[in-house]
C-alpha cells in the first residue's frame, strides 16, 4: 500500500466529536470512580486514583509535535481492534492526562509505513509486520501482546475438492492463494507449507490479495489465508467458504502493542499510561462485552460486521483466555518465531539473519510488570494458553494441542491460585491472593 492509499484510512471521528466523546467518557468514569478516589477501583478491577502523567511529558511530547500522539490499529484484526477502540471511546488514556488519536487502517504493512516515517508514534502489530520492523532496526518496543492464537486459516470456496492443505501439493495449475503479503497470514502459510511438503512457488502462488476482496472468494483462486474475523465471516455468517487448515499446529500467533522508542527514553510515565490504560480496557471489555460489540459497530470501518459476529470474536479474543495473557512473553515468543526467521532469512524475506534474541530484545516487559504490580497480578510464568504439563517447545513446530477458539468455548476462570500477588476486586467481588 502506498503511503496516498494508507492516508485515506479514516479517522474514528472528527477532532470536534472526538473531543466530545472522550469527555462524556472521562465524566462517566469518574461518576463511577469519584466516590473512590482517596483508593478503591473502578467495577472492572482498575485501582484508582488514576496515576496522571507530568507536565514535563506532556511538554516534551508538544515540542516534539507528538500532541495529540497518533495510535495506528487494524480495524479487520479480532481481539487487537476491540482494546484499541475501548481505550479511545472510553478515554482510558484521557483519564491519565494523555491526548491520543486512533486511526484504522486495513493491514500491518500500513501501519508499518505510517511508524516507520515517524508520523505515528504507537501501533498495533502482528507477527510478520513486526518482523519486518525488526529486521529493518525500526526503533520501537512491543510492550504488550494483542490478541495471541488469532485464528489464521486457509479457507476455500464451500464447493471445492480441497479437503486438506495436502490435497494442494502437485495441483496443476497451482494452487493460487490470496492473502496479504508481508503479514501474519503469510508467516503462518509458509510455515504450513515447509511443515506439510509444499513448495511456494510450484505447488502454491501467492497472490497479494486486501481483506475486503478475500472476503468474496474471487473466481481464479484456490483459496485465501485470512485472519479473524475474515474467516469466521465467510464459514458462519456468509457460509461460503470451508476450512481445511488453522495455524495452530504450525504457529503461535502473537500481535504486539508497541511504541517507538523515544516515547520510552523520554516519557516513560506516558508509556506507563498506555500500558494501564490497555490492561484497563482488558478489564472493562471483559466485563462489558455487549457494550464492547456497540462500541465497535459505531466504527465506520466495521459496518459490514454483524453484532453476533462481533460478540462472537470478542468472546473468542478478549475473553477466553485470562487477562494476563497481554504480558509480552519476549523469551517464549521469540523462540515462537526463530523457525520463521530462518525461513524469512533463507527465502530473502528479510535482509539479516534473526533468532529469537532480536524479538526479545525488541520487547520491553518492565511497563506491563509495573502494571501487573498495581492490580495485584502475579506474572506469569508462561502465556495461559499452555496446560499444565505442555510437553512442546515453542521453536519446535508442529505443536501438540493447546488451548485455542477451536477447542475451548469457555472462558478460562480469572483468577485462580497463585494469579493474584494482592487482594482484587472484579465486578463486586473480592479476590484474595
Amino acid at each position: 500500500m502506498n503511503k496516498g492509499d494508507s492516508m485515506k484510512s479514516a479517522r474514528l471521528h472528527s477532532p470536534m466529536r472526538r473531543q466530545l466523546i472522550a469527555t462524556a467518557a472521562a465524566a462517566m468514569l469518574l461518576g463511577v470512580t469519584g466516590a473512590q478516589a482517596a483508593g478503591g477501583a473502578t467495577d472492572w478491577g482498575w485501582p484508582t486514583p488514576y496515576e496522571k502523567v507530568s507536565d514535563k511529558s506532556v511538554k516534551w511530547l508538544k515540542d516534539k509535535g507528538w500532541w495529540p500522539i497518533q495510535v495506528a490499529f487494524q480495524a479487520p484484526w479480532s481481539g487487537q481492534n476491540t482494546v484499541n477502540i475501548v481505550m479511545d471511546r472510553m478515554g482510558l488514556l484521557k483519564q491519565r492526562g494523555v491526548d491520543a488519536n486512533w486511526t484504522a487502517f486495513a493491514s500491518g504493512p500500513a501501519i508499518n509505513e505510517v511508524l516507520i516515517s515517524g508520523r505515528y508514534q504507537v501501533g498495533n502489530g502482528g507477527n510478520f509486520p513486526f518482523t519486518t520492523l525488526v529486521d529493518r532496526k525500526i526503533p520501537v518496543k512491543a510492550i504488550a501482546m494483542v490478541s495471541p492464537n488469532l485464528m489464521h486459516a486457509l479457507v476455500v470456496p464451500k464447493d471445492s475438492p480441497v479437503k486438506s492443505i495436502k490435497d494442494l501439493k502437485g495441483m496443476s495449475p497451482p494452487a493460487v492463494i490470496g492473502l496479504v503479503t508481508g503479514s501474519s497470514a503469510e508467516f503462518y502459510i509458509q510455515m504450513a507449507a515447509q511443515v506439510n511438503g509444499l513448495e511456494i512457488g510450484k505447488d502454491l502462488i501467492l497472490k497479494n490479495m486486501p481483506p475486503g476482496e478475500q472476503m468474496s472468494l474471487p473466481r481464479g483462486i484456490t483459496g485465501v489465508v485470512s485472519w479473524d474475523p475474515g474467516p469466521a465471516m465467510m464459514v458462519n455468517e456468509r457460509k461460503t467458504g470451508r476450512i481445511v487448515d488453522s495455524i495452530f499446529p504450525y504457529n503461535m500467533y502473537e500481535g504486539q502493542f508497541y511504541l517507538r522508542d523515544e516515547l520510552i527514553e523520554n516519557v516513560p510515565d506516558v508509556v506507563q499510561a498506555f500500558s494501564d490504560a490497555f490492561a484497563e480496557a482488558t478489564l472493562w471489555i471483559r466485563l462489558n462485552p455487549e457494550k464492547a460489540v456497540t462500541l465497535m459497530a459505531e466504527d465506520p470501518n466495521l459496518k459490514n460486521y454483524s453484532k453476533e459476529i462481533l460478540l462472537q470474536q470478542v468472546k473468542a479474543y478478549n475473553i477466553l483466555y485470562k487477562p494476563t495473557h497481554i504480558f509480552p512473553h519476549g523469551e517464549f515468543y521469540g523462540k515462537v518465531c526463530e523457525p520463521i526467521y530462518k525461513w524469512l532469512y533463507s527465502a530473502k524475506r528479510t535482509t539479516r539473519p534473526l533468532s529469537a534474541a532480536d524479538f526479545t530484545a525488541a520487547v520491553d516487559e518492565r511497563f506491563m510488570r509495573k502494571t501487573f504490580g498495581k492490580l495485584g497480578w502475579a506474572i506469569p510464568k508462561q502465556p495461559p494458553f499452555l496446560p499444565p504439563g505442555w510437553s512442546g517447545k515453542p521453536d519446535q513446530p508442529p505443536y501438540p494441542d493447546y488451548i485455542t477458539v477451536l477447542n475451548a468455548k469457555d472462558p478460562q476462570p480469572f483468577p485462580e491460585a497463585g494469579d493474584l500477588t494482592a487482594s482484587w476486586t472484579f465486578g463486586g467481588r473480592t479476590y484474595q491472593p
